[in-house]
């Protein structure tokens, strides 16, 4: 040591002589003789200092990030790599050091004069760099003799800019948006999607900014683009409008700067929200928009017009909406895409303008407003034999309205005349009349006493435009209607409407259009549509899962672009794995119901729990994961909350298997499910957060999901923990969290800021040993996290108490989970040695730890002794030593080694050597195993 202090002193007095040289020579000698850490790390800063004298920035960025490794606050040694690291070219990580330094010492005027320096070099070299790459993108892509492939890659880039902030503000800054406007005016598809997509990073978070792009582009403007006939630019600028919306009625606070002062942060005014959704609601009914255009225009209409909570007072968007396009949405759903002259739509229109009716209507708050909708839609359309044009349009409205606010459809329905007018043009020649009035019969028939009535006077009806139309469109549509018709009672047993093996017939007929490719998409949908209302029978949906094609055939409709199956798929899986909601059934209330002669439901025997899972597998083998990932995945209004619920019902039907579940993450089902949890109906997120507890609970973390989705799935496991939640699902999520938390810290950090610590200690008092169990395992697994240590540090609780005791319980599972916790927490805190003895049982509970015949809780009992005899009370040690814990201790430590017990032998071997180097205990002579022999 002294050779180190000498080699140190004789290079400080080369080094403030001058002699670089030699001072470096007597530095790397002491470092090879050194051995203390804390002289090393001195030694080695001021080697650095040498080397920033010799100009050898690489060495003395190396030697000072050596001193920082001991001491990470030591300022010179910061301050020195700072210099470095400057002169290295690498200004992020220099700036990062001397920010440290100023932190230390925030009133030296040289570290504060190196930040402003670092600062404003770092900012010109960012604003520099990006006004190149910004310009070099524009200057590609405004070439016309440039490389398709070059282009392509520009547009990516700008797109990646544009949504970095400094990015975005150099794209704007140097008149980016004209230049955007030049790439949407030349028309190419792919420059229009780049310049639109460009745009939307731009507006994204920034209320300014968004403020201003819409001032220059003009909404007409970004209308006339989204009204192209072209996917892909609908739905892009669709995004940019959602994008200028929320960020200006959103909550930015940031500052601006000076270039955008002028420009007044506010939110969008009522004068620019009401020019919005006028234009929106004049692409409704507009011819010269396509149909994707007037999809992307209901879409934005649904998602910003109804309140997001019913909480909220004003609808006056909703009043507005309802009062000048209304009118124009009704039309929509009025179309008959087979006749002449009528608006461009896709196979999704009517039905995305069926849902914005059914939410318009939802949100409105008293009658005189429900009846002015309503009167609308009378004095706009007439039913008159006269004129059958214009009956058949507002038949076809009333479809559209008994598929969104059914209540409106119902009502209309009732009018007196109507439905006799719509059974007499079933039997017009004209074939479009007869499948629109089919359809509405098929849409009228949702609740048993309109159903009746279709069955009394329009069953033979429909038999008869069955066997007779050569129309296949009409054909397959009146054998929907016969299919509704036939399963009204539900899955009643004792409601069969038509004679025993009709429905099987139907059923059969369904599935061999459905398995046709000949057959256009839009007719193989209504198989579909009739097989969601058979499958009600335990007959036919035994026999659907039974057809591997007509499963497989459905699946990829399913994923077809046409999303106007995604309801009826939704509800034959439910009937197919009966996952929908059962009346529990009383034995007293039925057999009283029996006696006063009331209607009792039946249960068919094919519904029975081994033919369910039977169905379940059949299912899972045709692929039904990767197809509920795809719909899940739809971008539309079309995936109503209802059929979000349905969904989330079939993966938790799916996942009731453990062997299963593997086979559910592998096809993306894991994904699939984080949005169902977070979005959509209370009841259908507290199934999908079940389905979630079930595959969390025995899955790697990263793999079912993956990247940055494993944080979004705690906050819905953590909702069930709720007391409102069943046992069951409390279990499930406890399990879950354990896998989670035993996985990483970050994961135990996430659970903790989602507040689960209160509801998981609450479940620790549990009377039901399952449930507290697993939320002791959970605890377990949770107190390797500081803040959770914390909580048993602070005065005044039973935390840990309660751990104490639980150790004393006679459930080996749960005595291991206590038990592993408070080993945890008492080598982690050693002050939690102390607060353990203040639980008056606390002796007794820890030599029967220690004597335990499981192993695994022997072990944890045995390292809370060690933990104990490393604390800092010095009278605690003593206190173990002269109770019957030597004794146990000395009994455990001379046994023969045992692979099977190995783990308490070498604890208590441990504990045992601790004791003695305190002086506790003497060791008298030596075993031939190793073991000492104590007196």
């Amino acid at each position: 040591m002294g050779d180190l202090s000498q080699l140190k002193e004789e290079g400080n007095k080369h080094f403030q002589a001058g002699e670089i040289d030699q001072a470096i020579e007597c530095y790397t000698k002491a470092i090879k003789v050194g051995q203390d850490k804390k002289q090393l790390a001195v030694i080695y800063r001021n080697r650095s200092a040498c080397y920033l004298k010799k100009e050898n920035y690489v060495n003395a960025a190396s030697d000072a990030s050596k001193a920082i490794d001991v001491d990470a606050a030591d300022i010179k040694a910061l301050f020195r790599r700072c210099q470095a690291l400057e002169k290295l070219g690498k200004l992020d990580m220099a700036f990062k050091d001397v920010q440290r330094c100023a932190t230390i010492e925030p009133k030296n005027k040289i570290f504060l004069e190196t930040l402003r320096r670092l600062g404003g070099e770092i900012q010109a070299k960012t604003t520099f760099s990006t006004d190149s790459r910004v310009q070099n993108m524009f200057d590609i892509l405004l070439d016309e003799e440039m490389e398709k492939d070059k282009k392509e890659k520009a547009a990516n880039n700008l797109i990646v800019l544009s949504r970095e902030d400094a990015g975005a503000e150099r794209i704007f800054q140097n008149n980016g948006v004209h230049l955007l406007l030049n790439m949407i005016e030349t028309g190419k598809t792919e420059m229009v999607l780049a310049a639109v997509r460009t745009l939307s990073g731009m507006c994204t978070g920034h209320k300014a900014r968004a403020m201003a792009i819409v001032n220059m582009l003009g909404v007409d403007k970004m209308c006339s683009i989204m009204a192209v006939d072209n996917e892909e630019i609908a739905l892009a600028t669709c995004n940019l409008f959602q994008c200028i919306n929320d960020s200006l009625t959103g909550g930015d606070k940031r500052d601006y700067g000076k270039e955008l002062i002028a420009i007044k942060k506010k939110t969008l005014s009522l004068h620019r929200e009401i020019s919005i959704l006028l234009s929106l609601l004049e692409m409704v009914a507009n011819k010269k928009v396509s149909g994707y255009g007037r999809d992307q225009a209901l879409n934005l209409l649904s998602k910003n017009v109804p309140r997001k909570s019913k909480k909220e007072k004003d609808h006056s968007r909703t009043l507005f909406t309802i009062d000048h396009g209304l009118k124009k949405i009704l039309k929509i759903c009025g179309q008959v895409p087979e006749l002449p002259d009528q608006l461009p739509m896709t196979e999704n229109t009517q039905l995305i303008a069926s849902i914005l009716l059914n939410k318009l209507y939802d949100d409105l708050q008293c009658d005189p407003e429900r009846d002015n909708f309503r009167d609308i839609f009378l004095y706009n359309y007439h039913f008159s034999p006269f004129d059958l044009l214009l009956t058949l349009h507002a038949i076809n409205t009333i479809s559209g309205l008994l598929q969104g606010p059914f209540d409106v459809g119902n009502a209309l329905i009732g009018h007196q005349g109507i439905m006799e007018m719509m059974v007499a043009l079933c039997s017009s020649e004209r074939e479009v009349d007869q499948m629109v009035t089919v359809e509405a019969l098929i849409h009228s028939s949702t609740k048993m006493s309109r159903a009746s009535f279709i069955i009394t006077n329009g069953v033979s009806l429909l038999k008869d435009i069955y066997k007779k139309t050569k129309n296949e469109r009409i054909k397959i549509r009146a054998l929907v209607g016969l299919c509704k018709l036939g399963s009204a009672g539900g899955d009643d047993y004792s409601l069969r409407q038509f004679a025993e093996g009709s429905t099987e017939k139907l059923a059969k007929q369904c599935r061999k259009w459905l398995c046709n490719p000949q057959i256009d998409t839009k007719t193989r949908k209504w198989a579909i549509e009739g097989l969601a209302y058979l499958t009600n029978d335990a007959d036919v949906k035994d026999d659907f899962v039974e057809d591997e094609m007509a499963l497989k055939a459905m699946f990829e409709l399913a994923k077809s672009n046409d999303k106007t199956i995604l309801y009826a798929v939704a509800c034959i899986l439910v009937n197919c794995t009966n996952c929908y909601d059962k009346k529990e059934m009383i034995p007293e209330l039925v057999e009283l119901a029996k006696f006063s002669k009331q209607h009792v439901p039946e249960q068919h025997p094919k519904d029975k729990k081994d033919f369910i899972e039977r169905r379940v597998k059949r299912l899972l083998k045709a692929g039904i994961t990767s197809a509920l990932a795809v719909m899940v995945k739809a971008d539309n209004s079309i995936l109503t909350d209802q059929t979000k619920e349905m969904l989330a019902r079939v993966f938790l039907a799916l996942a009731d298997d453990p062997k299963d579940r593997g086979t559910i993450v592998a096809q993306g089902g894991g994904k699939a499910l984080i949005p169902l949890a977070l979005e959509g109906t209370d009841a259908g997120k507290t199934k999908a957060s079940h389905a979630l507890a079930k595959i969390a609970a025995i899955s790697n973390p990263e793999i079912a999901f993956p990247g940055e989705r494993v944080y979004e799935v705690v906050r819905p496991l953590v909702k069930l923990l709720s007391t409102d939640r069943d046992g069951i699902q409390n279990f499930e999520a406890l399990k879950s969290l354990t896998n989670f938390a035993g996985f990483s810290e970050k994961l135990r950090v996430k659970i903790v800021k989602e507040q689960a610590l209160p509801d998981i200690e609450n479940y620790m008092f549990e009377e039901h040993d399952e449930i507290r169990q697993a939320a002791t395992e959970c605890m377990c697994n949770l107190v390797s996290s500081k803040e959770v240590q914390e909580r048993y540090l602070q005065d005044g609780n039973d935390k840990l108490k309660l751990l104490v005791l639980l150790c004393g319980e006679d459930d080996h599972k749960l005595q291991i989970a206590a038990a592993g916790a408070l080993a945890m927490l008492t080598a982690a805190q050693k002050k939690l040695c102390t607060k353990m003895t203040k639980t008056t049982q606390w002796m007794e509970i820890l030599q029967r730890l220690c004597l335990h015949e499981n192993p695994k809780v022997q072990h944890r009992g045995l390292v809370i002794v060690l933990n104990m005899l490393n604390c800092d009370d010095d009278e605690l040690p003593k206190k173990l030593i002269e109770s019957e814990i030597l004794e146990i201790l000395t009994v455990i430590g001379k046994a023969q080694d045992n692979p099977k017990r190995q783990e308490p032998i070498d604890a208590a071997r441990a504990c045992l050597v601790k004791a003695m180097e305190m002086g506790l205990i003497k060791p008298f002579n030596n075993e031939p195993n190793g073991s000492k022999i104590l007196c």
